[in-house]
C-alpha cells in the first residue's frame, strides 16, 4: 500500500489550497491528515470515514476534507489560510473503521505517505 500526497506550496494568508493524497494497493477505510511544524509535534487536522468527518477546533470551517472513492483518493481543501497552517501535512489511512475516540491518534493509522509542505506567508 502506498500514499502519496500532493498539492503542497507557498501561499499568502487568506489564500486557498486543495492538497490530495491518492492510495494505491487496497480501498482503505479510515483516513486523515496529520501536520507538523517546525519545531512541534505532528498533529491532527481532519479525517474521514463512512459515518462522516471530523476536524482538529482550530481548522474548523476554514478545512474541508473529502473522498473520491472512484480514485481512491483523499483530499484536505484548505480556505483562509494563516500563517500558524505552516507545516508538512502527512495522510494517512486505517485498514480499519477507526472510532471517534481514535480518530485523532496517529498511532491507529496503518498507512502513511510522504509529507508535503504547506508554507503560508503573512
Amino acid at each position: 500500500v502506498q500514499l502519496q500526497a500532493s498539492g503542497g506550496g507557498l501561499v499568502q494568508a487568506g489564500d486557498s489550497l486543495r492538497l490530495s493524497c491518492a492510495v494505491s494497493g487496497r480501498t482503505l477505510v479510515s483516513m486523515a491528515w496529520f501536520r507538523q511544524a517546525p519545531g512541534k509535534e505532528r498533529e491532527f487536522v481532519a479525517a474521514i470515514r463512512r459515518s462522516g468527518s471530523s476536524y482538529a477546533n482550530s481548522v474548523k470551517g476554514r478545512f474541508t476534507i473529502s473522498r473520491d472513492n472512484a480514485k481512491n483518493t483523499i483530499y484536505l481543501q484548505m480556505s483562509s489560510l494563516k500563517p500558524e497552517d505552516t507545516a508538512v501535512y502527512y495522510c494517512a489511512a486505517s485498514r480499519a473503521g477507526l472510532i471517534t475516540s481514535t480518530l485523532r491518534d496517529e498511532n491507529a493509522y496503518d498507512y502513511w505517505g510522504q509529507g508535503t509542505l504547506v508554507t503560508v506567508s503573512s
